[in-house]
């Protein structure tokens, strides 16, 4: 429901509510607010129906304080597809269309529009936490797993598991789906986050799950990477990873339709990619994790 939407049924209801008790005294009263207010509402009713209930008149479509209509295509399509917030939307258009527009701005066309307020399971929780960050690239690599619980067209569930892997210093991330969730897979994965990042591994953190004990501790030590847990039941000391699972969710899984492994594989490569060397990270104000890979390296 739109903002004007709400105004009008809030306002229909207090006219409702003089017509129904015959007291607009006591309807003012019920309602909070004033007999001029009301009268008001009532003669802008009787003139020109619902649209006389909206409190603000439409922008003008000439007029030059507008956002411009290309411009504003781009704010709907960024949210609509990747529900993005105003500020990373503002970070998106100008880094690949060269647009500048304030927070405000993008605020003020997601409001028109009605897309002012991001669907229930994509809302952020705002969390008060001490931010920190090793400096080194590979220093301490995050390493967890998502449970998936995806459905096909026909109805039919399928368990996945997304084996997930972040750089502390840089948040460059390696993903990757297995049907299975055990320790093998776990090694395997730290294979390929080996050959994925571009720099070498020193610690892997993860939590204490039981695809993470023995085989997969030692194969660590193996290859020379140091593997370290955290404390039990303390998921923010794995933070970063567990926060990009939140991103998944809302940018990636929710707007995908699961077909098979092999779709949901390549969708996932290009996820991976876009996360990597594209998508603003608003705790690295709006670079992108390569970019900062790349200024660390300097």
């Amino acid at each position: 429901m739109t903002h004007a939407q709400r105004d009008i049924r809030r306002k229909l209801r207090a006219l409702r509510h003089a017509e129904h008790t015959g007291n607009v005294f006591e309807t003012c009263r019920y309602f909070g607010i004033s007999r001029d207010t009301f009268c008001r509402w009532k003669r802008a009713y009787a003139e020109r129906g619902e649209q006389g209930l909206i409190n603000s008149k439409p922008c003008l479509e000439n007029s030059p304080l507008r956002t411009p209509p290309h411009i504003e295509e781009k704010i709907i399509y960024l949210r609509k597809h990747y529900h993005l917030g105003q500020l990373r939307i503002s970070w998106y258009l100008e880094r690949y269309h060269g647009i500048k527009i304030s927070q405000a701005g993008v605020y003020h066309v997601l409001r028109r529009h009605g897309l002012n307020r991001l669907p229930r399971n994509a809302k952020r929780r705002a969390v008060l936490t001490k931010r920190y960050a090793k400096q080194i690239p590979g220093h301490h690599v995050q390493v967890d797993v998502k449970f998936l619980n995806l459905q096909t067209s026909s109805g039919k569930r399928v368990r996945r598991f997304q084996y997930t892997a972040v750089d502390d210093a840089t948040r460059i991330r390696a993903i990757k789906i297995y049907r299975r969730h055990t320790q093998l897979n776990a090694s395997r994965f730290i294979d390929y986050v080996i050959a994925k990042f571009p720099f070498r591994i020193h610690t892997i953190r993860t939590d204490n799950g039981h695809e993470f004990q023995g085989k997969f501790h030692w194969h660590g030590k193996d290859l020379g990477i140091r593997h370290v847990y955290i404390k039990p039941r303390s998921p923010r000391l794995n933070g970063k990873v567990e926060r990009s699972h939140g991103t998944d969710e809302g940018e990636f899984y929710q707007l995908l339709t699961y077909t098979d492994d092999m779709d949901l594989n390549e969708k996932l490569a290009q996820w991976e990619d876009f996360y990597n060397f594209h998508r603003p990270h608003q705790a690295l104000q709006g670079k992108a994790a390569y970019e900062i890979l790349r200024e660390k390296l300097q």
